[in-house]
C-alpha cells in the first residue's frame, strides 16, 4: 500500500532536497515565458503591505484602486499554441464559479482533464517531479497509476465550506478562481487564466504589494503579490507566478502536496526563497496552494 503523505513524516524531503528538485523543475521548464519579450506587465501603483494576507477565508473588501490601465500590455499568445498551453486553456470554462453551486462535470469535460493529464506527463517537469515522488515512495511507477493520482488530487469533487455537495475542486480553486457570496474571489492564482479574463474585461487590475530588494525590475520577477477585482468580487491579494508553463505550476505543487506534510513547504531556486503554502482537504485533495515570495537570494 503506498503511503500518504501524511504517514511520510520520516521520510520527508529537507527544503535543500526539494529546493534542489525545485531548481531542476525550474531550469528545465523550457515553456516559460521570457519577460519583457515574451510578455509585458505594467505593475503601476502600490496597495498597502497590510492588504489582507493570502488567505482564501478572508472576506475583507477593499476599494482602493492603484491602477489605472490592464496589468498585461503584451502576451505573444503563440505560446498557447503549445500543446500543455492549449489543453490547460481548454479546462477553464469547465467550471461554475460560485461555491456552494455544484458542479456537474460532463463526459467532455473528463476527456479533457485527462487530455491535458496526458500532454504534462510528457514534459521535463513533470518528469522530475514523478522521478522523486516514486524515488520517495509517494507515487507509483506506473504512468498511468500516476496520472489517476494526479486526476484525484487535482480534478476530484469536493464540497468546499459551506456546501452540501460536490462545488469544487483543487484545479478550479487553485487556476480558475471561486467566488463566494459574489463579494469575495478565492483560489484564482493562475497568470494565463488573469491574463485571459482581464482581456475579456472580467479582472479589473488594483495594483501590487511591493518586495524590496530585487535584483532585476519588478516587472520581471516571476512571482508577484497582486489586488484585483472579478466577477464583482474582489481578490484582497493573491500571489501569482507569472509566465511559467502549465506544467512547472503543476509539477510544482504536486511536489509540495505529496513531498511535505507541512501547510508551509520553504524552498528555493533561481534567485528567490518562496514559502509554498499547501492546504489539503480529506489528505488526498488540494484545498489551495500558492506561492508566497519570502525574499530575494542575493548571487
Amino acid at each position: 500500500m503506498m503511503m500518504t503523505p501524511m504517514m511520510m513524516t520520516a521520510m520527508t524531503a529537507s527544503e535543500s532536497e526539494l529546493s534542489a528538485t525545485v531548481q531542476e523543475l525550474w531550469d528545465n521548464d523550457i515553456n516559460r515565458l521570457r519577460p519583457g519579450k515574451d510578455y509585458r506587465i505594467s505593475l503601476q501603483g502600490k496597495v498597502s503591505d497590510n492588504m489582507a494576507a493570502n488567505d482564501d477565508d478572508h472576506d475583507k473588501d477593499d476599494d482602493k484602486d492603484g491602477a489605472g490601465s490592464p496589468l498585461f500590455k503584451f502576451v505573444d499568445e503563440n505560446i498557447f499554441q503549445k500543446e500543455t498551453f492549449s489543453a490547460f486553456i481548454s479546462l477553464l470554462d469547465n467550471y461554475v464559479s460560485d461555491t456552494g453551486e455544484p458542479e456537474i462535470v460532463t463526459p467532455e469535460e473528463v476527456a479533457e482533464n485527462h487530455k491535458f493529464l496526458d500532454a504534462i506527463v510528457k514534459t521535463p517537469p513533470m518528469k522530475i517531479a514523478h522521478r522523486y515522488l516514486v524515488a520517495k515512495n509517494l507515487s507509483p511507477r506506473d504512468e498511468t497509476q500516476f496520472k489517476e493520482q494526479l486526476y484525484t488530487i487535482w480534478f476530484e469533487l469536493y464540497a468546499r465550506r459551506g456546501s452540501s455537495r460536490p462545488d469544487s475542486s483543487g484545479f478550479e480553486h487553485v487556476f480558475v478562481g471561486e467566488t463566494r457570496g459574489g463579494r469575495t474571489v478565492i483560489g484564482f492564482h493562475n497568470w494565463i487564466q488573469l491574463y485571459l479574463q482581464e482581456k475579456l474585461g472580467h479582472v479589473h487590475y488594483k495594483g501590487y504589494s511591493v518586495h524590496a530588494n530585487s535584483p532585476q525590475p519588478a516587472e520581471w520577477n516571476h512571482i508577484l503579490s497582486l489586488q484585483f477585482s472579478w466577477k464583482n468580487g474582489i481578490k484582497p491579494k493573491g500571489s501569482i507566478l507569472v509566465g511559467v508553463s502549465p506544467e512547472f505550476e503543476f509539477a510544482l505543487y504536486t511536489l509540495c502536496f505529496l513531498g511535505s506534510p507541512d501547510e508551509r513547504v520553504k524552498v528555493r531556486f533561481s534567485f528567490y526563497r518562496v514559502e509554498i503554502v499547501c492546504h489539503r482537504y480529506n489528505r488526498k485533495h488540494i484545498g489551495t496552494t500558492y506561492p508566497v515570495l519570502l525574499h530575494y537570494q542575493q548571487n
